[in-house]
């Protein structure tokens, strides 16, 4: 396996040959592929991604959502209110601690996940990866995600 080090000291300053630019690059074909599939729901990525969370587990607080997604508050709040006004969550103030903000799914927002149950097959046949190459994809990602949130927390200690 050839290491970083050695990618980037052949040519420091190839785009192309940046790590980072094809994460960044392929992540914006995954949205584009997102946008399509979604605009019918009115969902962009990030909000079909919340949504995705809920679906899993109902009643989570603003800052479960936010640490499942990686997402900060100042950036899950808006997500949450644009799917409040959509009719698809409700969000209210936890009765044992009213610091905590909970959302629930409406009505509207539990029926939405059977009818964008084809979304990820449709991403997927767009991806034209096999079910072994999808695996290790993903695998290898979050091999590298954990990797940099090491890498962080390390660097904060």
């Amino acid at each position: 396996m050839t290491s970083l080090a050695a990618t980037t000291e052949s040519s420091p300053q190839v785009v192309d040959e940046q790590v980072c630019f094809a994460v960044y690059s392929t992540m914006l074909g995954v949205q584009r592929t997102y946008r399509r599939v979604l605009k019918q729901f009115d969902l962009t990525y990030p909000r079909y991604l919340v949504m995705l969370v809920l679906w899993e587990r109902d009643e989570l607080t603003v800052s479960e959502i936010g640490m499942r997604l990686f997402l900060d508050s100042s950036t899950t709040t808006p997500l949450l209110k644009h799917l409040e006004s959509s009719g698809l969550v409700s969000r209210r103030r936890s009765i044992a601690d009213e610091r905590l903000v909970i959302v629930t799914l409406t009505e509207a927002g539990r029926a939405l996940q059977s009818v964008c149950s084809f979304v990820p097959t449709s991403v997927a046949h767009a991806m034209q990866l096999t079910e072994r190459q999808a695996i290790t994809l993903r695998s290898d990602l979050n091999d590298l995600r954990s990797n940099l949130l090491r890498t962080e927390l390390e660097q904060l200690a």
